[in-house]
């Protein structure tokens, strides 16, 4: 286990311990979150180092590598990734509309099984995939014929090249998140768009859960993002918060989970009805999962 000294994100080095949850998908070990006593950040440590992380991904319905759709929730998660995925593709559209040069570069880190990629590709983005898990790699080499890089490749790359970088639910995983940022600053061509997509833990259903809030996910979650976070971390690197997009299904997908830390079953019901709420009572708070869009300032 490694412990943290600082503030991932402005660097301060006094903390207070604000949360104890338990590791519910794969070891039911209990890690402890700490709170940054300067800007409130809250991250994961101690927390397993990079050559141990591995292990608590290995579990069979852990969905961005493995591709299960086993269980109801799963199955749930795979029909609404289909449309989402669709909207995504919009997005870096509507963001690069006419980018230089004519066949525009993406670069997806974190791709798992590459369902996004595939359908850039198929939207005729050239596609250039991030992928520490050696299982998603062949998953998605088997699938869609697309072959990841694995993720110390990320620093071999040396062009500056991509016109979108994406981040879908990846940043909170980074255990080199300087280094990480750093090397996007150097890969993203000068009116390139970088795209973060991460948990909100100021939302309401994160509130309402507690310790048993899905999206901890401790320890897999190192980090533990609000909106000012992402701003004041991604200010150090130089970028600008564009804007901020809702992921209005993560909700019911939370929730869902949640239910069934905190209840033992999967209660669709409340479920549904606790991920509504959450939708609804955005003032202040946020949505449960929100897409940051950045620029360079």
């Amino acid at each position: 286990m490694e412990t943290l000294n600082n503030c991932p994100v402005c660097k301060h080095d006094k903390t207070h311990a604000s949360l104890s949850c338990i590791d519910y998908t794969v070891s039911r070990e209990t890690f402890q979150i700490l709170a940054c006593d300067a800007c409130g950040f809250r991250f994961t440590s101690p927390r397993p180092d990079e050559k141990e992380i591995g292990k608590y991904y290995q579990a069979e319905d852990y969905i961005s590598h493995s591709d299960t759709s086993k269980g109801i929730v799963n199955k749930l998660y795979q029909i609404v990734r289909n449309y989402t995925i669709k909207q995504k593709v919009k997005l870096i559209n509507d963001i690069i509309p006419n980018p230089k040069p004519p066949t525009p570069n993406l670069l997806d880190i974190g791709c798992g099984t590459a369902e996004f990629l595939n359908a850039c590709k198929v939207d005729g983005w050239n596609v250039t995939g991030i992928e520490p898990s050696e299982l998603a790699r062949k998953n998605a080499e088997q699938k869609f014929g697309i072959t990841p890089l694995p993720q110390e490749k990320l620093f071999e790359i040396n062009k500056k090249q991509f016109n979108v970088i994406t981040l879908w639910h990846v940043l909170e995983h980074i255990h080199q998140l300087d280094k990480t940022i750093d090397q996007i600053n150097k890969l993203l061509v000068d009116e390139g768009v970088l795209i973060v997509a991460v948990p909100n833990c100021n939302s309401w259903d994160a509130k309402k859960y507690g310790a048993q809030w899905a999206a901890w996910d401790v320890p897999r979650h190192l980090y533990h993002f609000t909106q000012k976070d992402i701003e004041i971390l991604f200010k150090r690197f130089g970028f600008k918060l564009s804007e901020v997009l809702p992921m209005k299904f993560d909700s019911f997908y939370v929730s869902l989970l949640s239910e069934k830390y905190k209840t033992g079953t999967s209660n669709l019901i409340s479920g549904f009805l606790n991920g509504l709420i959450s939708n609804l009572l955005t003032a202040g708070k946020g949505y449960s999962s929100q897409i940051y869009i950045l620029k360079r300032s």
